[in-house]
This record gives C-alpha cells, structure tokens and sequence, in this order.
C-alpha cells in the first residue's frame, strides 16, 4: 500500500483588512469594523483547513489605512523568516485591499524564494450577505498549496484570479474585481478548487532589496500634478524633511509649470524627483539626462516604495534611474 502523499504545510498571516471585518447588519457593505482574528477566521470557512496543515500567526490586526512602515517592514520580516524555513511550503497573507497593493509590490522587492507567497483580501465584509472573503482565502491557500505556485513571485489571489503583486493595483472602489479586473498580470485563476495558471513572470533570483539591517525608510511624498497646479506642496515637502518627491504627473510624465519649478528646487536641496503619471496605463520615458528621473513602468505608489527603498541603501541618482528603469 502506497504511503499518503504529505500534506502541503502553510502559514496564515493575519494582519486584518474587510475579510476580518464584520458590521450590524449584513446588508452593510461600508462602515464594518475590524473584529475577527485570523484562527478564528478561518475556523468558520468550511473545507479551508483540509486544504494543508496550516500555522497561523496574528502579527497585528487592523485596517489597511492604519498600516506604518514599522508594521510592513514586521510583516515583510516575518514572511521572509517563514519562506526559508525547511517545514514550511507556502505562506499566505490576509491583508485590507485600501494599500494591499503597496504591501504587495513591497513584499515583490525584498522577498524572493521559490515557495508561494500569497497575499488575499475582500471588498466585503465577512458578514455581509454575499461576502467573497472565505472563497477568496480558500483559493489563496489552494494557490499556496499548489506546486504550480513555486517560483512565479508574491501573488495576490483575488475574486478567482491570482494576480502578479508586481502588478496588483486596486481598480475599482467597492467591486469584488477590483484586483487584475483589466487583465495586467494576471497569472491564472482558481476554479472550482483547481489551480490554473497560463502565465509565468521572468524574475531574478533575488529580491532587488534585502530585509537585512532595514529598521526604517526614508520619507518620500507623492504630489499630484494637474492644471493650474502650485508649488507649495513641494516646498512643503523640503520643510517636512522628506528626501524624495514622486509626481503623480500627466500624460507621459508631463510637468506643469509649478511642479517643473517644485522639482528643480526640491533637486537643489538634494531630494530625487521622480515622474510618473497619474494614468493609469502606459511607460513614463526619459526626458534627459537632467530633471526628475522616469518611474518608467511604476504607477506613483510603487515609485514612492522603490524610492524609498533606494534611498535606504544610499543608492545615488544613476543607479536610482537604473532601478526605475528595470523594474
């Protein structure tokens, strides 16, 4: 008789978010609170703990408007310390879709192993009438059980789509596809208890970034540009201490006449500017030599995390261009 294949062995990481929210009526869809923890979370989802033998770890417990650095950089650490132990196979992340998408492109820059890292969310709360939270976090752990997962990058697994966290942005305020809903980096889908995956994203070994030594980042705004647009947020942000500037710029990177203005002083006192664009799709290409650099393929919010970054490991102007560029 053929020994049972061993199960898959997971972590679950709660750290709050909708899924872990309930409100006074399940007509309520806006107003919930934060109330569940993540054992009892997934205590309450039928079939979620037959799919591995799952670990679960509760490092905080809040919405994801609330999330600091300091909480992202623990989360990030603990994510890493799980992927490189020999008795773990995955780990998954329940996280708030409000900055889901900041967490996950973070997490894509500074942790790289072979092993399925899946973060997963809702857009309902868990006591709403139709809340996508529990099949939603079943398909997350059925991803991160799922060999198939092995060296395709953090995921986020939403609304049956798994989706490339270097890709993930919330598209939609309140709709169950708002993640992956125009079809960017969506990697394959989970249907009816099946991983399927069509796609695979060419990664380097490594994660850009090490966890190693990293307590704190530097602070770095995001100013939106727009017409008649002025000066003083940049200004603003040479007082706070900042040490970059992302512009959420027009078209391709396009500058009015204040931000052009905003930047070059923000440069003379030593801060990066960066352009990057307030639309939602398309490249921001260089302008020269001169001038803030192009984010290139990165929206504002993943500009701004890989600035920081940058700036943390004291990375000077060309080789932030070269980051920029590649990534």
């Amino acid at each position: 008789m053929r020994p049972r294949p061993a199960r898959p062995r997971l972590v679950l990481i709660g750290t709050g978010g909708t899924i872990a929210a309930t409100a006074g009526d399940a007509r309520t869809l806006t107003g919930y609170r934060v109330t569940q923890g993540i054992e009892a979370m997934l205590a309450a989802i039928p079939g979620a703990a037959e799919v591995a033998d799952i670990r679960c770890e509760q490092p905080f417990n809040v919405d994801s408007r609330e999330l600091t650095t300091a909480r992202v950089l623990r989360l990030a650490r603990a994510v890493e310390r799980h992927a490189r132990a020999a008795d773990v196979d995955g780990v998954v992340v329940t996280h708030g879709t409000d900055s889901l998408e900041e967490t996950a492109f973070f997490l894509h820059l500074t942790v790289r192993s072979p092993k399925p890292v899946v973060l997963v969310g809702a857009m309902r709360p868990a006591s709403a009438l139709s809340a996508d939270g529990p099949l939603n976090l079943v398909n997350a752990l059925l991803a991160a059980a799922d060999p198939a997962s092995r060296g395709r990058g953090v995921l986020v697994a939403m609304n049956d789509r798994i989706v490339a966290a270097r890709h993930a942005a919330k598209r939609h305020t309140t709709r169950v596809d708002a993640f992956g809903a125009d079809g960017a980096g969506v990697l394959g889908a989970v249907t009816d208890g099946q991983v399927r995956y069509v796609l695979r994203p060419d990664l380097p070994d490594t994660a850009e970034f090490s966890l190693a030594g990293l307590r704190a980042l530097p602070p770095v705004d995001i100013v939106l540009d727009y017409q008649d647009a002025p000066a003083h947020p940049y200004a603003a942000a040479i007082r706070a201490g900042s040490r970059g500037i992302v512009v959420a710029a027009m078209g391709n990177g396009s500058l009015s006449p204040a931000a052009a203005q905003g930047c070059a002083l923000a440069a003379r006192r030593g801060l990066v500017c960066v352009r990057a664009s307030r639309v939602p799709d398309g490249l921001v290409t260089d302008s020269g030599a001169s001038g803030p650099l192009a984010a290139h393929a990165l929206n504002p919010l993943q500009a701004r995390i890989a600035l920081r970054l940058a700036l943390a490991r004291g990375m000077d102007r060309a080789g932030i261009g070269d980051l920029l560029r590649r990534l």
